[in-house]
């Protein structure tokens, strides 16, 4: 059987295309040179985050946000797509208890206590919004030096959200059965799957309590029986645990990439990894085929319909030649900064020409060639390829992927609105 769609990426607007297509009946091949960027990201869904002042209803602030950035990818996708997506999304991740409101930013501990306007959060994170503020517990793991518990609780007492409210926060740090020194993340999730691992971290813990509310650890409490270990941990401890994001890797983002690639199969689809997207070849305004560079060959996958969602220049989507002129790698399609001046970075944390940087697409999301014109017709750009976002300035990243891969499958044939 041939395929009837091919998407350039595994990341979430590469995922969400995806599903939605094969949801539609399409066969879905899934290429990708990595893992995507699920693996490192914290699995919470930032829809608008600053706009540059805290924003406390995302959706509602959107139309405003564009006002002043016309440029930005949101421009593409109607609130009422951006809010059926996120609909969308809650239903699909559902195993893995999503949970939040479109229109009121939840206020998230990060690694280092700082509080973080996000949207969407797995269960694992639900109790630690800390926007009418509460008094937690923070609990560091003896030889885990990916989680400094006690920096984080430090900022996080002086964390003052909007309600005016108090965060309180004292840290302490526990010891797991087995070898110290055997503290990497990837270990880490199977040894909190072990039940005498579990409780005896759970006895520690509750011994270590005072008056807090809330306890927050590092996001580790398991891979495939995540639910399972936090649930449990709870009833050990007596307070409701959520999991703090650490540096990458990112269990909670293994965990969501492994429901979107199980998704994807069971729909027929297929996700193939370690394949490098090295060129096409078209007819007319038509893509007929992706050439791929797997197995250190290549071959051509062709196809009906495709999906560019390898990323911007951070992930190697566009690169920069010798002389500093841009490029979008697979297709050649053109490059804009997206509305960012052209001036250099001039002090620090400012905005400069590479921050918004992206394919140019027209208002179907196809991207434009040399003339101005669609390149091809059967060619939809979705996520951080697209020009005009600064993801960790807005905090938006995840909800472009999510509006945009979702519009694309849409654009494609895979649905309605």
């Amino acid at each position: 059987m041939g395929t009837d769609a091919v998407v350039l990426g595994a990341g979430t607007a590469g995922m969400v295309a995806a599903l939605r297509l094969a949801a539609a009946g399409a066969s879905v091949l899934v290429l990708a040179e990595g893992e995507g960027g699920l693996p490192l990201a914290p699995a919470q869904i930032d829809v608008l985050g600053y706009r540059p002042q805290l924003v406390l209803d995302p959706l509602g602030e959107i139309p405003g946000f564009l006002d002043s950035r016309p440029d930005h990818p949101y421009r593409l996708v109607e609130a009422a797509e951006v809010e059926a997506g996120l609909d969308w999304f809650l239903e699909l991740a559902a195993p893995l208890g999503y949970t939040g409101n479109p229109h009121q930013n939840r206020l998230q501990p990060t690694a280092v206590g700082a509080l973080r306007p996000t949207c969407l959060v797995p269960e694992t994170m639900a109790a630690g919004d800390l926007s009418g503020g509460g008094s937690v517990l923070v609990v560091g793991l003896k030889g885990f030096r990916d989680f400094h518990a006690p920096l984080l609780a430090e900022n996080l007492a002086l964390a003052r959200p909007p309600s005016g409210a108090e965060v309180r926060a004292r840290s302490v740090e526990v010891s797991l059965l087995g070898d110290p020194r055997d503290l990497r993340p990837q270990l880490l999730v199977r040894r909190l799957e072990e039940r005498p691992v579990l409780a005896e971290l759970g006895r520690e813990i509750r011994s270590r309590l005072e008056q807090e509310d809330l306890v927050g650890v590092p996001a580790v409490l398991g891979l495939e029986r995540s639910h399972e270990v936090w649930q449990r941990l709870q009833e050990l401890v007596g307070r409701p645990v959520f999991e703090i994001p650490t540096p990458p890797p990112s269990q909670p983002g293994q965990r969501l990439q492994q429901h979107l690639f199980r998704a994807l199969r069971r729909l027929g689809g297929e996700v193939r990894l370690g394949a490098r997207a090295s060129g096409y070849r078209a007819s007319g305004d038509r893509l007929v085929a992706v050439k791929v560079v797997t197995a250190a060959r290549e071959v051509e996958i062709p196809a009906d319909r495709f999906v560019l969602a390898t990323g911007g220049i951070g992930t190697g989507g566009i690169t920069a030649g010798p002389e500093g002129e841009l490029r979008e790698e697979v297709f050649g399609a053109r490059v804009s900064r997206g509305g960012a001046p052209e001036e250099p970075l001039a002090e620090y944390m400012a905005t400069q020409p590479l921050d918004r940087l992206g394919v140019e697409v027209d208002d179907e999301q196809r991207p434009v060639g040399g003339a101005g014109g669609a390149l091809f017709e059967n060619l939809w750009v979705a996520g951080a390829a697209l020009a005009g976002a600064e993801p960790w300035r807005e905090k938006s990243g995840e909800g472009i992927s999510l509006a945009t891969g979702y519009r694309a499958a849409r654009l494609a044939g895979g649905g309605r609105a």
